[in-house]
Formats: structure tokens, sequence, C-alpha cells
């Protein structure tokens, strides 16, 4: 039986006793990584608001997704009326980005960025407990050009974006491979510790963005590596290149990963996943989620640093434009100009 999706991959997979591939059983996944220990500091009070949050939401990823669905949206209105720093960073992004899009259209991007980040809070927990709710509700293209750089024994690096649906985009890209993920440890170590044991039933490894030692083995180990560049961390490790037109600070690791083994070099290879239905199912209906795979990116990385910067920003902009509320514009994506401008300043 081939996969699910139809996909042409030739994957083979187990099934539920009603004859439909579960995720749990085609799960791709090759180790599972050591769990982070409980700290008993997690007890302490300032982690009870957390700790009720979570108290609150779990229960209710049992819901069917259409419920889930119409809960999300409504976390995502509230938080769009709250958080009003948040939402004021979101403008600010849009109208550099869209600077001919009028105010009343980017305040209907911006709040239904915030609707789609309340529907991911879901998507983001059935991935990691509930992954059966998303029985044949996705499908993927590409998938071939990945194939293929396996099969030369090379290291895959697939080049995201900070998407709504990003936790959920993990889970079912390892139906069809298995991979590690680059991330920035979470600020607070007990969402930390959740967020990191969770992920963990999805990704093979998951790898501190700071620890480069164990990512260039992982590369070297001829992985998979789902990374994103598409955040602002300065220009120690970038350069400034345009993100929709506006000066940008730009991640450039991926290149010097790229360029670490001159004979059988990384395929460095762009993804993404769109969620091709509304933020509402109607009854009796299901989501539906589309994965996207590149061709190898040829001629990268090339003698230009600051060309090849400005070549993978072109690239995620297209993906973004397949849907612009899906992208988490609530980061100060501009944060860092070369003249100190501040655009973020209240």
């Amino acid at each position: 039986m081939s996969c699910q999706n139809n996909c042409g991959c030739g994957t083979p997979t187990t099934t539920s006793t009603k004859g439909t591939p579960l995720l749990t059983d085609n799960h791709k996944q090759n180790h599972q990584a050591d769990k982070k220990a409980f700290q008993w500091q997690f007890l302490h009070p300032k982690y009870w608001g957390i700790w009720l949050l979570m108290a609150l939401i779990l229960p209710l990823i049992y819901l069917p997704l259409r419920w889930q669905f119409w809960l999300g949206k409504q976390i995502g209105k509230l938080v769009h009326r709250l958080a009003k720093t948040r939402v004021q960073d979101t403008l600010t992004n849009l109208s550099l980005a869209f600077p001919n899009k009028s105010s009343q259209e980017r305040e209907q991007i911006a709040k239904q960025v915030f609707i789609n980040q309340g529907i991911g809070i879901f998507e983001s927990l059935c991935a990691w407990f509930r992954p059966n709710h998303f029985v044949k509700t996705f499908s993927i293209s590409g998938l071939h050009h990945l194939v293929n750089a396996q099969k030369q024994a090379k290291s895959v690096i697939l080049l995201g974006g900070h998407y709504t649906t990003l936790d959920l985009g993990g889970r079912l890209c390892t139906q069809f491979f298995a991979a590690d993920c680059v991330y920035r440890p979470q600020n607070n170590p007990l969402l930390e510790w959740f967020i990191y044991n969770a992920r963990r039933h999805i990704f093979d490894e998951q790898i501190s963005s700071k620890d480069m030692k164990k990512l260039i083995t992982r590369i070297k180990a001829g992985k998979v590596i789902w990374y994103s560049p598409d955040q602002d961390f300065g220009l120690e490790h970038g350069v400034m290149a345009t993100f929709f037109g506006v000066p940008a600070a730009t991640i450039t690791a991926q290149r010097r990963l790229a360029l670490m083994d001159k004979k059988n070099p990384p395929a460095v290879m762009m993804m993404d996943m769109v969620r091709q239905t509304p933020d509402y199912i109607p009854k009796g209906r299901r989501p539906h989620y589309h994965i996207t795979l590149s061709p190898v990116l040829e001629n990268y990385p090339s003698d230009d640093e600051v060309a090849d910067a400005q070549r993978i920003n072109h690239l995620i902009e297209q993906n973004i434009q397949k849907d612009v509320a899906q992208w988490m514009w609530f980061h100060r994506r501009f944060k860092n100009q070369a003249d100190g401008k501040n655009y973020y300043r209240k």
C-alpha cells in the first residue's frame, strides 16, 4: 500500500482496523531522544498560571476538530483584542511589507494572524498528543526531490518558516521522512520542559540553535534537518538582505553548513505547509493541509553571501504569499537596522 495521500512516494503503511492508515502507525522516526527531567521548581507558585492553563486547554483536544477550530478562533480574537503590543508589532510589520495595502486590509490580515495562531494552539497540541485527529487531512508534493537526495547519500537541509501551523507541519512531514529540527529553547523553563518533551514524539533530535557542534554532527550523519531562517537574530551570524522589500537581518548559517562537505554537500531545499481550508470547518468536513518540498537549490551557496541571503528571503516570501495570514507576523522581523532605526519604538 502506498501512503494515504496518493503522493506517489511508495511509502508502505500500516492500517487501522477500519483500513485507514493512522499517523501513529505511519510515523517515521529513527529514535526518540531522552526526556528532559522534571524539576521540582516547576511547582513554584510562579508557574501555577501555566499549570492552570494546561489543565483548562489540554482536555479540549479530545473534542472534534471542528469544535477545536471554533475555540481556537475565539482565543485568537481575544488575544487580538488584549495583546496590544503584539498587535502593534504585527501591524508595523505589515505596513512595512505591504505599503500598498490599505490600513483596513492590514488590520484584517493582522486579526487573521491571531485567529490562525489560536487555531494553531490546538493544531500543535493535537500534533503532540492526538495526531490521529489528522488522518486523511494532508497531501505532499515534491517528496521525490528529498528521496532522490537521500539516494545520493546526502544530508538534507529543509529551509522552512515560522507559520502558525509549525508543529503540525513537523508531525505531518514525518509521515514521509524522519527529521531533526533546529529550535530556539524557550525562556520559560517549564514551557521548555513541556514543549521539548512533546516534540520528542515527532523529531529524532531537537537541536538548540546555539549547539552548532551537534548540528554539524547530525548533518555529517546524513540526516534531514528542518531549519527556519526567517527571524531576526541580529548580524552576528547574518547579513542585511531585503524581506518584502525591507532591509532585514538575515541568518546565513545554512549557507555555511552547506559548505561543510565539498565532496558530497548537503542538499538544500525549501519547504512549507499551508492549511488550504478556512478557519472554520463545516459540519461533516475535515481540514486539509498541503506540504510542498522544492527541488534542491542549484548553485547554492554561491560566492556571494548577501545574494544567497536575498535568494532565500525571496523564496520564503513566495511561500508566505500562499496565505499571508499563516505566517507569524507578530515577531519583530525588522528590529535590527544598519542605521539603528527602530520601527517598533512606542
